[in-house]
């Protein structure tokens, strides 16, 4: 911003279509991870993007310019299209220099652990130690079993082995968790990084066969060695609140226009089934915290443990044409927007299920528990997918972490269109 107006100088004017041209300007730098936190920073190589973001904004002035009356002479805008260009690249070159001043005069530093004690493990502890410009200082390796070569020594101690990576997160309040190469398994390793998904830290992987690996836009590089951050866990982004606020204004409007539809689809239930409208079971949620899920009741169990452990009741002989019709509609499931106004679920998630079948589950299928990072949904991916009812819970379980791990407000959106296209065509239950 302070680049988009210094260029405004010449001649200095500020209307709507300069507020469009520096909105445009800003998504194309945001879009190219020119906004995003670096171990290494180069204008050099910034340079393309940065240029490709300039040239975004001065096409969108020309295109406004000429759709809105009073164009700007030609002259001017290539006087302005150069000022922009320079005042960027001078403003990127000023905020790259102070960043790297004050990460060498440890005005900016951030603490850092390292996974594995190997030999790259090792280098990577001595590149930092040796260059404080990369801002990151390294308080200790984690490793179960450290390799060192005879006489090698180390530039932080070894802390403690894989298990306690946490609890020295949380002990030396690290920022970034380097991932090298150590004597623990990938699968294995992957266990212990999902514990630091709560954690308010950082984790940068470096990649197998790195020596062959390029660096790009959406990498980093720290002397020659190419970093992968991990994308954030996405109830750490401020997406995940709008995602919630979202949630709150959708399950209250829908509770009010969907009144008179819950009205006749309780009356029906009652007419069928005798009292007991509302259908109440412990489903699995969040972090592994039961709550209670509501639904219009489509028959009447046996007792609470028949409800526990049956796992589908599509044919069961008991199911009348009203509880028929309800399920075939998802039409029981609008009790559940209850649930997700109070903050049990959200409207897309992995779908709950009961404890019994989480604890079977869980023994079985590797990774099933992983579902539980986030709240449980109305609807999700997998079921978009085809996956309900009498189907593969490890490919259920496979979409959920799919779903998480690429998590985006615009993925909700598109499950959700999916979803009301299978309600219209009853496609459910």
């Amino acid at each position: 911003m302070s680049a988009f107006a210094l260029s405004r100088v010449v001649p200095w004017h500020v209307d709507a279509v300069d507020v469009a041209v520096l909105a445009v300007m800003v998504l194309c730098l945001h879009a190219g991870g020119l906004y995003r936190s670096r171990v290494s920073v180069s204008l050099l190589d910034d340079a393309p993007r940065l240029l490709g973001g300039v040239l975004a904004a001065v096409g969108t002035q020309i295109a406004l310019n000429g759709l809105l009356p009073g164009t700007a002479p030609r002259g001017t805008l290539l006087v302005q299209a150069c000022a922009l260009a320079l005042a960027v690249l001078l403003a990127r070159r000023v905020a790259y220099s102070t960043m790297r001043w004050a990460r060498r005069t440890g005005r900016v530093r951030h603490t850092a652990l390292i996974l594995g004690a190997g030999h790259l493990g090792i280098r990577i502890g001595h590149v930092l130690r040796q260059h404080p410009e990369h801002g990151l200082d390294p308080v200790g390796f984690v490793d179960s079993s450290p390799r060192l070569a005879e006489g090698e020594s180390l530039p932080a101690p070894v802390l403690s082995g894989y298990d306690q990576l946490a609890t020295q997160i949380q002990d030396f309040s690290v920022r970034v968790v380097i991932v090298a190469f150590g004597a623990m398994r990938e699968a294995d390793l992957i266990e212990v990084l999902r514990t630091c998904d709560r954690l308010r830290c950082e984790i940068i992987i470096v990649p197998r066969l790195y020596e062959v690996h390029p660096t790009t836009s959406d990498t980093d590089a720290l002397r020659g060695i190419p970093l992968v951050r991990v994308r954030r866990a996405p109830f750490r982004t401020p997406a995940w609140r709008v995602k919630r606020a979202f949630d709150v204004l959708f399950s209250a409007a829908a509770l009010v226009l969907l009144s008179p539809v819950m009205a006749v689809c309780a009356a029906a239930v009652r007419w069928e089934g005798g009292p007991g409208i509302i259908f109440r079971q412990e489903r699995v949620g969040l972090d592994g915290r039961g709550f209670d899920v509501l639904k219009f009741r489509s028959l009447k169990p046996v007792d609470d443990t028949e409800s526990a452990t049956n796992w589908n009741i599509k044919h069961d002989d008991r199911l009348g044409p009203v509880g028929r019709f309800l399920r075939q509609t998802s039409l029981d499931e609008l009790p559940q927007l209850w649930n997700i106004l109070r903050g049990d679920m959200s409207i897309v998630g992995p779908r709950p299920e009961r404890p019994h079948f989480v604890d079977e589950f869980s023994g079985l299928i590797p990774r099933y528990t992983w579902r539980h990072r986030v709240p449980s949904g109305l609807t999700g991916w997998a079921q978009v997918n085809g996956l309900r009812g009498d189907t593969s819970i490890e490919d259920r379980a496979q979409f959920d972490n799919y779903y998480i791990e690429n998590w985006s407000l615009w993925l909700d959106i598109k499950i959700i269109l999916r979803t009301t296209t299978q309600v219209l065509t009853r496609a459910g239950g």
